[in-house]
């Protein structure tokens, strides 16, 4: 799975934050559903629109994103 076939970036939407397929809940939401203790099956339940692979995703980005900042400020 390539997280940039699932997570998109529309200026005027959310304020440019990166979205999960062009919906309204950003990435930031998911990670702190996770953080707050949120398991997949509980997030999935809330949002049914919301895939597996759409929270791994949000994890894939959050990844790449911490690998690509600890790159550029070492």
């Amino acid at each position: 799975m390539d997280y940039r076939e699932i997570i998109t970036i529309e200026p005027g939407k959310r304020g440019g934050r990166p979205c999960i397929r062009r919906m309204r809940i950003a990435v930031a939401d998911v990670l702190g559903w996770l953080a707050a203790g949120m398991s997949h099956q509980e997030i999935m339940g809330d949002f049914p629109e919301l895939t597996e692979e759409d929270i791994r995703a949000c994890l894939e980005y959050a990844a790449d994103r911490e690998r690509r900042l600890v790159t550029v400020t070492s």
